[in-house]
């Protein structure tokens, strides 16, 4: 049976999507079979794999709707063993629609049950927000991986994802936990990202993933070409750390 993990950080620009697309691609390399739910609706792991939103017929959307089932929706990326459920702003829509569906905040883990024994991790691009689609991610997922930036608004906010998740595992998911903590960003040469690295080890101590993410140029540039830094420049520093954290993970996980 397949594991669900989310990534989440209501708090944008932290590098969670950037971290969903290479984190996924790196523990495909390793063997795993590995499908990447894009379930935000601004589609950056859609567009990060070279999919065009907009012309998506079918999209994580449709597949929360019941429009159609989830294996009907996911695509094959240009990674061997990893997959992708695409999504776009039709999302969006989403916090509306499911108002008035029985048990709104389980229906993304109804619709997406079938794939759990297909794929070895389904990995959840959450929202930067802690709205119903989030809630929906929360309930479905396993354990959560959060990206924290390390920078000085790093910690802002983060309790309030913390009490989501306690929430959430007390009324909804009591087998949620959190997987770890991925910095992100992170600059070697100032002072801040020493200290706000300090604060963020008090805060969560073993969590913590040891191999922090440096601030790396081609890890902003691959997007852009609709691929995984593994396939633009993978002897940059980005990759490097990406393939360090798909082997700690794994480790983990094993564990």
């Amino acid at each position: 049976m397949g594991k669900v993990i989310a990534f989440s950080n209501q708090k944008g620009g932290v590098g969670k999507t950037t971290t969903a697309i290479n984190l996924s691609t790196y523990v495909a390399m390793q063997g795993k079979t590995v499908l990447l739910i894009d379930f935000d609706p601004q589609g950056n792991a859609t567009s990060g794999f070279g999919l065009e939103k907009n012309a998506l017929e079918q999209t994580t959307y449709d597949v929360l709707m019941g429009d159609c089932s989830a294996m009907e929706a996911i695509r094959q990326t240009m990674v061997e063993n990893l997959f992708i459920l695409p999504c776009n702003m039709d999302l969006a829509a989403a916090e509306v629609d499911l108002v008035n569906v029985p048990s709104r905040e389980s229906a993304f883990k109804r619709a997406i049950q079938p794939l759990l024994e297909k794929f070895d991790y389904v990995f959840v691009d959450c929202p930067p927000s802690l709205g119903l689609i989030t809630l929906n991610a929360l309930v479905a997922a396993d354990s959560v991986i959060i990206p924290i930036q390390s920078e000085f608004f790093a910690l802002e906010g983060l309790s309030q994802l913390m009490n989501t998740i306690k929430i959430v595992k007390t009324r909804l998911n009591s087998k949620l936990r959190i997987n770890g903590v991925v910095l992100t960003m992170y600059d070697t040469r100032t002072t801040m990202s020493k200290q706000v690295t300090e604060e963020i080890y008090k805060y969560f101590g073993d969590l913590i993933y040891t191999k922090p993410v440096p601030r790396n140029i081609k890890l902003v540039e691959s997007p852009s070409f609709g691929i995984p830094v593994e396939l633009h420049a993978p002897r940059s520093t980005g990759a490097s750390a990406y393939k360090a954290l798909a082997e700690q993970f794994l480790k983990r996980e094993e564990q």
